[in-house]
């Protein structure tokens, strides 16, 4: 818990990240920078998916409609923030010369996404008010 709150300050500190450990080849620190950019499309693809889900199907119940737009909503927000933290976790990684951390987060949130999905195709096809 207290390296996340440490990767959290870190998140608005990038020059503090640069104290830590030496300068890594420029490619990997570009290669981790496009990752994170990677990280935000998907987080920018699914809160766009809820505000198409509540904004585009008014025709689904309005609870359906809201919880399936709520879950991509949110699903968005965490890949934002787990993008900026996942950024810092590595930079500082490969600044100390460590094996890059590894994360559960891609398959939890795979998970989540085919949920959903699998949730949209029964809403879509029985749950028409």
């Amino acid at each position: 818990m207290i390296d996340f709150v440490r990767n959290v300050r870190l998140w608005f500190a990038p020059d503090e990240v640069r104290r830590e450990g030496d300068t890594p080849d420029y490619r990997f620190s570009l290669a981790n920078e496009r990752t994170f950019l990677a990280w935000l499309r998907t987080a920018l693809a699914l809160i766009g998916g809820g505000f198409a889900v509540d904004q585009f199907l008014p025709e689904l119940r309005w609870g359906w409609r809201v919880g399936l737009a709520l879950a991509l909503l949110a699903a968005g927000a965490l890949c934002a923030l787990r993008a900026v933290n996942h950024w810092v976790r590595c930079e500082r990684a490969m600044r100390r010369g460590e094996d890059l951390p590894v994360s559960r987060f891609p398959a939890l949130l795979s998970l989540v996404v085919a949920v959903v999905a699998g949730v949209m195709v029964v809403v879509v096809l029985v749950g028409w008010e």
